[in-house]
């Protein structure tokens, strides 16, 4: 992670309020794997979806449709680099919310704070 980073695009659909954590995994690549992670923040960042990029995966938020063609792009690509891919996906999907990265933290971050 980029610090506690948010990089904000336009989300697609109004900003539906789905979150989902993914990441790609070409096998067989060795232990280095950010060329791989960098093709994908590329695809990511074209996309206009607000993203999170974390030590251990990426975070999109968006509707199902930005957000699944974001994350089949980025499979795509890493094949397209490596025989083999393991791609996982976990997905947030909570109606009516939006800005849902964000509040997420916020929630956690003001039950921190003494009082």
């Amino acid at each position: 992670m980029i610090g506690n980073l948010f990089l904000q695009g336009a989300t697609k659909s109004g900003g539906i309020g789905m979150i989902a954590q993914f990441k790609v995994v070409p096998i067989g690549k060795g232990e280095s794997l950010s060329l791989y992670v960098a093709e994908c923040v590329k695809i990511v960042q074209a996309s206009g979806l607000k993203y999170q990029l974390t030590p251990m995966a990426t975070i999109l938020e968006g509707d199902w449709d930005g957000v699944m063609d974001v994350v089949g792009k980025c499979h795509s690509k890493v094949r397209s680099m490596s025989h083999r891919v393991v791609t996982t996906i976990e997905i947030d999907d909570r109606e009516g919310r939006t800005d849902a990265m964000e509040q997420k933290v916020k929630s956690v971050q003001k039950r921190l704070t003494p009082r």
